[in-house]
C-alpha cells in the first residue's frame, strides 16, 4: 500500500507518517515491534516505573499509550475501511493514560497485550482491498483516508521509541 498523500489526513499526523520508511507498512509495522519489544527487554524491573521528569509518564505508561493508541487508531480504520458513517471522537491522551493502570501493570504483561494488538492489526489490515484503503472518513473533526491509520500507527510508535532511547534512556547499556 503506498503511503497517504497529505490531504488524506490532518497535517499534524505527518510528524509520524513521515518517520515510516517506504515500503510495505503493514511489514514495517511487523518489524519494528520486535525492534521495539527487543529494547524495552533491556528494561530491568526497577526502571520500568522510571519518569525522566516530574509530570512524564513512566515506561510502562509509554507502553500503555502505545497500546490505547494502536487500538484507537486501528478501529478508526476498520471504521472507516468499511464505510461506516458518523465522525470518531478525538482521544486525550493524558486523560487515557490516567485511566489505564497501565502503570501498575508488569511490563511483561503490557508487551504481550501490545504484540497481540499489532498482530491482529496485521491480519486485519492484510484483508483491506485497495476501495477500502481509499475510503475516507472523519476522525477528530478531521478528514481521514483509511489508508492513513497504519502509517500513522508505525510512525506513532518510531516516535515512542526514540524518546525512550533518548529521554527514557532505555537500550543497551553504553
Amino acid at each position: 500500500m503506498r503511503r497517504p498523500d497529505r490531504d488524506e489526513h490532518d497535517a499534524y499526523y505527518s510528524r509520524y507518517i513521515d518517520l515510516v520508511p517506504d515500503g510495505d507498512v503493514i511489514d514495517t509495522l511487523q518489524a519494528q515491534m520486535q525492534v521495539t519489544r527487543a529494547l524495552l527487554a533491556t528494561v530491568q524491573p526497577d526502571q520500568e516505573e522510571y519518569r525522566y521528569a516530574p509530570g512524564k509518564w513512566s515506561v510502562r505508561e509509554v507502553v500503555g499509550h502505545l497500546i490505547d493508541t494502536e487500538r484507537v487508531f486501528g478501529f478508526r480504520c476498520v471504521w472507516v475501511a468499511r464505510g461506516a458513517a458518523g465522525e470518531q471522537p478525538g482521544m486525550e491522551q493524558d486523560d487515557w493514560a490516567a485511566a489505564s493502570n497501565a502503570g501498575s501493570r508488569a511490563l511483561g504483561d503490557l508487551l504481550a497485550e501490545w504484540a497481540g494488538v499489532r498482530r491482529d492489526h496485521a491480519s486485519l489490515f492484510r484483508g483491506f482491498d485497495d476501495d477500502a484503503w481509499a475510503r475516507v472518513g472523519s476522525a477528530s473533526g478531521r478528514p481521514f483516508s483509511a489508508r492513513t491509520f497504519p502509517w500513522v500507527i508505525a510512525g506513532h510508535e518510531l516516535h515512542h521509541r526514540a524518546l525512550l532511547e533518548r529521554d527514557y534512556q532505555v537500550g543497551p547499556r553504553r
